[in-house]
C-alpha cells in the first residue's frame, strides 16, 4: 500500500473531534447489532411469529418521523449537547432492560416497549454522526471520513452480530445484555470529547429582530430547500427506495431466512448478518482510500442496481454457505452505493440546511417498516424467494427510472452531484 493511499485513508483522524466521535460511534454501532440480533431472536423464539418479529424490527424505525426536527434542533442547540443527551438515553434504557433480564422478570412485551422507547431518538443517532462530520470536517475530507465513520457500522454488524451470537450462547442473555449496557455508557463518555464548531449569531439576531424562527419553520425550510434541488430530492427519492425494498430482506428478515429456510440457529443468524456487513466493510475500506476518485452520482445509481441484483442471487440460495456468500457481495455493493450518497449529500448541501437535510435522510429509512409490514403477509402466502424477487424487480425499475427522470443532474459528469 502507498503512503499516499495510507494518508488518505488516516486523514479524518488529524481532526481532534473524529478521534472522539469515531470510538463513541463505534461503540454505540457495537451496542446496536448486538441488541438487535439479541431481542430479534428473543422475539421470534418466544412469540413464535414472523409478524411480530416484523413489527420488533420496524420499532427501531419509529421516531424516523422525528430525525428532521432532530436535525434542526442540532443546529439551534448544538450538535453535540443533543447528541450526548441521546446517547446517555440509550444507556438508560439499556439499563433498566438488563436489570429485567437478570431478574428474570422480562417478557415479550417489556421488549417492545423498550424498544419503541429507543426506537424513538436510535434513528437520529445517524443524523447526528454525519452533521458533526459536515460540521467539523474540511471538505476535502468528506468523502474519507464519511467512508471511516461508516465502518463503524459494518464492524459492528460483523463483530457485534458474532460476539452477541456468542455470548449469548456461551454466557446467556443477562451477561451479554450487560456488554451492550457497558458499550452505550462508554460511548456516551467519549461523546462528551467531541468538538463542535463555534456557534454563530442566528441571522435574526444580526438582523436586529427579536423573536427567532421557530423549529417548525426552520423543518420547513429545509424541505422546501431539498424539494428545489434536484441532487438533493433525487438522493431522497434512492434513498426512500432501497430501504422500502432492500434492506427489509436483508436486515429485519434474517432471523426468518436463518431459522426457517436453513434450518440453522442463533450462531447460524450471526453468520449471515455478519457476512452482509463484512461486505459492506470493504466497501467502505476501499471507499475511504480510492472515494477521491469516484463520481458520487453516477456510483450510487450503480451500485444500487447491483446491490438488487446480489439479493435477488440470495433469496435463492438453499444453503447457509451459499447465502453467506451471496450476501458478502450485496453488502459490498451495498456501501458502494450509500457512503458516496451520503457524502453528496453533505458537499452539496449548504451549512444552513446540513443537519436538517440529513435528517430528511434518514426520514427515508421510513420505508423499511412499511417494507417490513408489507413483506410479513407476503412471506406468509409466497415464501421468502417469491417475495425478495418481487421486490428486488421494484426496486430495479424504479433506480432505472429515477436515473432516467434526474439524469442531467445525478449521471451528467459535470453535474455537482458527481464532483469529486
Amino acid at each position: 500500500m502507498s503512503t499516499t493511499l495510507r494518508v488518505s485513508a488516516l486523514a479524518p483522524f488529524r481532526v481532534r473531534s473524529f478521534r472522539f466521535q469515531w470510538p463513541a460511534d463505534l461503540a454505540t454501532s457495537w451496542a446496536f447489532e448486538m441488541e438487535t440480533l439479541i431481542l430479534g431472536w428473543y422475539v421470534l423464539v418466544e412469540t413464535q411469529s414472523v409478524l411480530l418479529l416484523t413489527l420488533f424490527a420496524s420499532l427501531a424505525y419509529l421516531g424516523t418521523l422525528l430525525a428532521p426536527m432532530f436535525g434542526v434542533m442540532g443546529h439551534r442547540i448544538g450538535n453535540k449537547e443533543l447528541f450526548s443527551a441521546m446517547r446517555a438515553t440509550y444507556a438508560t434504557l439499556a439499563t433498566v432492560l438488563m436489570i429485567l433480564i437478570l431478574t428474570g422478570t422480562l417478557v415479550p412485551v417489556h421488549v417492545f416497549i423498550i424498544a419503541a422507547l429507543m426506537g424513538l431518538v436510535r434513528p437520529s443517532d445517524l443524523v447526528m454522526r454525519y452533521s458533526l462530520i459536515g460540521e467539523t470536517m474540511p471538505g476535502n475530507l468528506l468523502m474519507g471520513a464519511t467512508s471511516v465513520s461508516r465502518t463503524t457500522q459494518d464492524s459492528a454488524r460483523v463483530i457485534g452480530a458474532l460476539a452477541g451470537a456468542g455470548l449469548v450462547a456461551a454466557l446467556g442473555m443477562g451477561p451479554a445484555y450487560v456488554v451492550i449496557a457497558c458499550f452505550y455508557a462508554v460511548s456516551f463518555l467519549l461523546t462528551l470529547g467531541v468538538g463542535a464548531r463555534p456557534k454563530s449569531r442566528p441571522s435574526h439576531e444580526l438582523a436586529g429582530v427579536s423573536s427567532r424562527p421557530s423549529p417548525w419553520r426552520d423543518l420547513r425550510d429545509v424541505v422546501a430547500y431539498v424539494w428545489t434541488t434536484p441532487q438533493l430530492l433525487a438522493a431522497m427519492a434512492l434513498a426512500f427506495l432501497v430501504n422500502l425494498t432492500a434492506f427489509p430482506l436483508v436486515m429485519g428478515l434474517l432471523p426468518y431466512v436463518a431459522k426457517e429456510m436453513y434450518r440453522t440457529d442463533q450462531t447460524g443468524l450471526g453468520y449471515l448478518v455478519a457476512s452482509f456487513a463484512f461486505g459492506a466493510l470493504l466497501g467502505s475500506i476501499t471507499l475511504s482510500r480510492i472515494g477521491h476518485t469516484i463520481r458520487p452520482g453516477r456510483m450510487m445509481v450503480i451500485c444500487c442496481a447491483l446491490w438488487y441484483a446480489m439479493i435477488m442471487v440470495f433469496a435463492q440460495m438453499q444453503g447457509l454457505s451459499g447465502g453467506s456468500m451471496a450476501l458478502i457481495l450485496a453488502g459490498l455493493a451495498q456501501s458502494l452505493g450509500m457512503v458516496p450518497m451520503q457524502a453528496m449529500l453533505l458537499r452539496v448541501a449548504a451549512e444552513r440546511f446540513r443537519g436538517g437535510v440529513m435528517g430528511i435522510r434518514m426520514l427515508m429509512i421510513y420505508g423499511v417498516p412499511i417494507g417490513l409490514m408489507i413483506a410479513g403477509p407476503l412471506i406468509g402466502r409466497f415464501g421468502y424467494p417469491a417475495t425478495a424477487t418481487l421486490y428486488c424487480a421494484i426496486g430495479l425499475a424504479f433506480t432505472l427510472l429515477i436515473a432516467v427522470r434526474w439524469r442531467a443532474h445525478v449521471w451528467r459528469l459535470g453535474a455537482p452531484a458527481n464532483a469529486r
